[in-house]
C-alpha cells in the first residue's frame, strides 16, 4: 500500500488555446468515479472563484474546458489518474463566499448519450467493429488488447453507442474472449481485459476502513433456455435448456441462437451465462484510505476478515478531501457449477401457438410493461396497456417490434419484447 501521509493532488485546467493552469489550492469537494453500467468517468468539484494573476475562477473554467486530475506520493512523479470536460457549470454566492461548482465527464460520456445505426457483415471481427464506430464518431483510439472474435451479422438501430461497443464486447466474451474494459486513459479509448493492471494492491484490516458483504440471489440465473430463428408461423423451437442451481426457484434466460453460431457454441454461451450469474452473489463494499490510481475493472487483494482472495473492482468513488475512497468489488474466484442439459424441453400442450410474426402496420394490443429506447439497449420505462400500432422492426434486436399507441389508455411509445403484445 501507499504512504498516505505523502499523497498529493494537482488539478489543472486546460483552456482552449492549451493554456495550463493549476487551480489545486482553490478545490474543495473533489471526487471522480466511475460507476457500473456506465463508460464515463465523472468528476466533481467546488472552487473558490476568487481573483488570480490571470483572471477570476469563473472566467477561467467554462463550459467544455478540460480538467486533469494527477496524483502523486512519496518521492513518485505525479501520474494523471482522471479528466474530463466541464458540463455542468454552477455559481453559488451564499453570504460573502462566491462558489463554482462543477461536473465533468471525459470523453466517452458523449457515447452514452448518443445514439445511431450501424449494420455489421457477418464474419467482421471485434476489433473492426470497435474501431469502425469509435473512428465515425471521432474518438482518437489508445491501445486495443481486446478479443477479435469473428461475429455474426448484426444491425443497430436508433442504439446507444455505448450499449453498441458494450454488446460487440458481451458477444466477443460468449464466444471465448476475455471480459474487457471500455476507458478513457490520457484522452484516448483503451480496450484491455478486466484485472489487466500490472500493480495488485493488498487490503488488510489495517489499512481498510469499513467493509460491508451481504449475499444475495437476486440476480441469480439457474436456467438457460436456447432458441433458434422464430418461425414465420408459431414459437421458436428450443435447441438446448441447461441447467444450473434450481434448489433456488427458477430463474430463466432466453439465448437465441445466432446465424453464426453452431450448437456446440451455443450451449458454451449458455454454459457462460450460468456460470457468470448462476451462483449466489456476493456484494462487498469497501472503504479505505485513497489510492488514487486504482480503476474500474482493477483486480486488487482482500485480506480482512472472512473475505479473502484476489477481487475485481466493479466501481470506486475517489474523495480528495477526505483522501478516501470506496470500491464495490466482486470475487475474481468463480466456482465451478454442476451443470444439466436437456437436449430438448419443448412442452407440448393443447393450446394454439401465439401468432410471433408481425408486419408493419398492424393493429395490435400492447399487454403492458416495458418500452425501450432502443432495440438493442437496455435503456427502459414502464408503459400502460392498450391499442397500439407496429410503426418498426428490427428482428436482430432484444427488443424487435417498435408500437406507438392509437388511443390514451396505452401510453406505449418505444420498443418492446417478443410476446409483450397479441
Amino acid at each position: 500500500m501507499i504512504d498516505i501521509s505523502t499523497l498529493k493532488y494537482r488539478i489543472v485546467v486546460v483552456d482552449n488555446k492549451k493554456n495550463k493552469y493549476n487551480i489545486t489550492d482553490y478545490l474543495e469537494n473533489l471526487r471522480w468515479q466511475e460507476n457500473e453500467g456506465e463508460i464515463s468517468t465523472q468528476i466533481t468539484f467546488t472552487v473558490r472563484n476568487n481573483k488570480t494573476s490571470i483572471d477570476y475562477i469563473s472566467k477561467l473554467i467554462k463550459p467544455g474546458v478540460l480538467i486533469i486530475i494527477s496524483a502523486k506520493h512519496s518521492d513518485k512523479k505525479y501520474q494523471e489518474v482522471a479528466r474530463g470536460t466541464v458540463v455542468t457549470w454552477s455559481p453559488i454566492n451564499q453570504n460573502s463566499a462566491h462558489d463554482l461548482q462543477c461536473v465533468c465527464f471525459d470523453e466517452l460520456y458523449n457515447l452514452q448519450k448518443s445514439q445511431d445505426d450501424f449494420y455489421f457483415r457477418k464474419g467482421m471481427g471485434t476489433k473492426a467493429r470497435i474501431q469502425k464506430v469509435l473512428k465515425k464518431w471521432k474518438v482518437p483510439v489508445g491501445s486495443y488488447q481486446g478479443p477479435n472474435k469473428s461475429q455474426g451479422k448484426k444491425r443497430y438501430q436508433g442504439s446507444y453507442l455505448s450499449d453498441i461497443l458494450l454488446d460487440i464486447l458481451d458477444d466477443a466474451e460468449k464466444k471465448g474472449g476475455k471480459k474487457c474494459m471500455i476507458q478513457m486513459k490520457k484522452g484516448k479509448v483503451t480496450i484491455a481485459p478486466r484485472g489487466d493492471n500490472s500493480d495488485i494492491y493488498v487490503f488488510e484490516a489495517k489499512n481498510t476502513k469499513v467493509v460491508n458483504s451481504n449475499m444475495s440471489t437476486a440476480d441469480l440465473i439457474t436456467r438457460v433456455k436456447v432458441i433458434g430463428k422464430s418461425k414465420k408461423k408459431g414459437i421458436p423451437k428450443v435447441v438446448a435448456t441447461l441447467k444450473g442451481k434450481t434448489q433456488y426457484g427458477v430463474c430463466q434466460r432466453i439465448y437465441t441462437r445466432g446465424s453464426d453460431e453452431t450448437l456446440k457454441q451455443v450451449k458454451k454461451t449458455a454454459k457462460q451465462i450460468l456460470e457468470e450469474s448462476g451462483d449466489i452473489q456476493q456484494n462487498i463494499s469497501v472503504k479505505s484510505p485513497d489510492v488514487p490510481y486504482i480503476r474500474k475493472g482493477d483486480m486488487v487483494y482482500m485480506k480482512v476478515g472472512r473475505i479473502k482472495g484476489y477481487h475485481y473492482v466493479k466501481s470506486v468513488q475517489h474523495d480528495a478531501d477526505t483522501m478516501s475512497m470506496t470500491m464495490n468489488l466482486e470475487s475474481a474466484e468463480k466456482k465451478a457449477i454442476s451443470l444439466k442439459t436437456d437436449r430438448d424441453t419443448t412442452e407440448t400442450d393443447n393450446t394454439k401457438p401465439e401468432k410471433t410474426s408481425y408486419k408493419l402496420g398492424d393493429k395490435v394490443y400492447f399487454k403492458g410493461g416495458t418500452h425501450y429506447v432502443s432495440s438493442t439497449g437496455s435503456k427502459g420505462y414502464s408503459a400502460r396497456a392498450g391499442k397500439a400500432e407496429i410503426t418498426k422492426k428490427n428482428t436482430s434486436g432484444k427488443h424487435p417490434y417498435h408500437l406507438i399507441h392509437t388511443n390514451s389508455k396505452s401510453n406505449v411509445y418505444g420498443w418492446v419484447d417478443e410476446g409483450t403484445f397479441s
